[in-house]
């Protein structure tokens, strides 16, 4: 059997009213004029049938009932206060999620990630990947590391990184029956794609002063060649032999030191977004965001 209880808000005038014996100081507490306690009083009182109040002159008294029902609203307040300190103190501690897309976390997230817990092992980092933004509050997640212009509605944007753009390739590319010479001699060679990055060869060859109008004699397809969902497979299939990828700088740092990839050309380009770290507002000070975003943000600026 279900009951329609009285509303939250005359509860917390009565609370409010019975514990200072006062209209007039409740309202203070409650950050509402006194007429609104009084009409919430009023209602509450409507709801039951029954007065809350004795009113005598200018002083207030609890009915019997009253005082009885103040006892139990009172312990039910002092448990939500609790639980609510409770949940608070999880939120503020022990499990940290973030999301972001897979490349970024695999080619450069994870690789810096012990450090983090090294200096906070309180903190369990969990991951979550996804090539969709994300709701974070309705899926219950931290942070979000997202690629743009840093204007996303409710969110704190911080600036992390920003992006430049160059091929790379397997060496063996570098030599062979048509060497990368230069960025020409692209034209004897199979370009890598991205699907969310389609116009990054385009760019780049302008950029680096090839043709690409398909009327010029000299010009080189940029849409020519296989597509993948996400850079790091495009990466792979660079690793690989596949042909030459256009990628994030910030993706194949450890595959240039190690050389499983090189760059054959100088030429980089800038992108006009960059990478942020987002969090909702309303969590945004919460102190293990505020570790991982200082932790970050001093990795970045080294």
């Amino acid at each position: 059997m279900s009951y329609r209880l009285p509303s939250l808000n005359g509860l917390r005038a009565f609370e409010a009213a019975a514990r200072h014996m006062s209209f007039t100081l409740a309202a203070e507490e409650l950050n509402v004029t006194q007429t609104a306690v009084s009409h919430q009083i009023r209602r509450l009182e409507e709801y039951f049938s029954k007065p809350l109040f004795i009113r005598r002159n200018r002083n207030l008294e609890l009915t019997p009932d009253a005082a009885e029902y103040l006892a139990v609203i009172s312990r039910a307040f002092d448990g939500l206060r609790a639980g609510t300190d409770k949940f608070v103190e999880e939120q503020d501690s022990g499990i940290l999620t973030i999301t972001t897309v897979t490349s970024f976390a695999v080619k450069w997230l994870i690789p810096r990630l012990a450090e983090f817990q090294a200096l906070h092992p309180d903190i369990e980092v969990r991951i979550s990947t996804s090539l969709n933004i994300v709701d974070l509050q309705h899926d219950g997640i931290d942070l979000a590391i997202r690629f743009g212009a840093g204007d996303w509605p409710g969110m704190v944007a911080d600036h992390l990184l920003e992006e430049d753009i160059f091929p790379v390739c397997s060496p063996g590319l570098l030599e062979g029956r048509h060497p990368l010479k230069s960025p020409q001699d692209l034209v004897h060679h199979t370009l890598l794609h991205t699907t969310q990055r389609p116009d990054n060869w385009r760019l780049w060859l302008t950029a680096a002063g090839v043709p690409t109008d398909l009327e010029d004699e000299n010009h080189i397809d940029p849409m020519n060649g296989p597509i993948f969902d996400q850079s790091l497979i495009t990466i792979q299939a660079a690793v690989d032999g596949l042909g030459v990828a256009i990628v994030s700088g910030e993706y194949v740092e450890r595959d240039l030191e190690e050389g499983r990839l090189v760059r054959p050309f100088d030429v980089s380009l800038p992108t006009q977004a960059a990478y942020y770290l987002v969090s909702p507002k309303e969590t945004a000070e919460a102190p293990k965001i505020k570790a991982f975003r200082a932790w970050l943000q001093g990795l970045v600026s080294q």
